[in-house]
């Protein structure tokens, strides 16, 4: 995608922090980071979300996020990660290219886990979530 940011810095267009890179993901610190050594893992290849991600891709991408929170936790000493997605505008989204979030944790930083992030707890029966989401998966 011409315009898109992340695609840029995978092009070497626009300079980034870099950590990482191989032939399918690259690794860079976040430039408005949460924490220190806040670091966005990303498909080289434009993907918007998850959704979009090819099956082969996946595992590239993970085995990138296992690989910089190693290295993030023995550079930084951090006590912990939030490692997470936003997918989609609704949920924080900024760049329209799939990114993942590792944002090292230290005691007594103020954050909170993943589930502070939404509190809006559902009234459907779990029962029934479930049925709908198995009747809707597909590869």
């Amino acid at each position: 995608m011409p315009d898109c940011l992340f695609c840029k810095i995978v092009k070497k267009e626009i300079p980034a922090f870099l950590v990482h890179e191989d032939a399918a993901t690259l690794g860079f610190l976040d430039v408005h980071p949460r924490a220190p050594g806040h670091i966005l893992v990303i498909p080289k290849a434009h993907r918007a979300d998850i959704i979009e991600l090819e099956t082969s891709e996946v595992g590239p991408l993970f085995l990138a996020v296992r690989k910089l929170v190693r290295a993030a936790a023995t550079a930084l000493a951090a006590d912990g990660f939030t490692i997470g997605v936003n997918h989609g505008a609704v949920s924080g989204q900024e760049v329209s290219h799939l990114h993942v979030h590792i944002m090292p944790r230290f005691a007594g930083d103020g954050g909170g886990s993943v589930q502070s992030v939404v509190g809006h707890p559902s009234e459907e029966p779990l029962a029934s979530i479930r049925e709908r989401i198995v009747q809707s998966i597909h590869d």
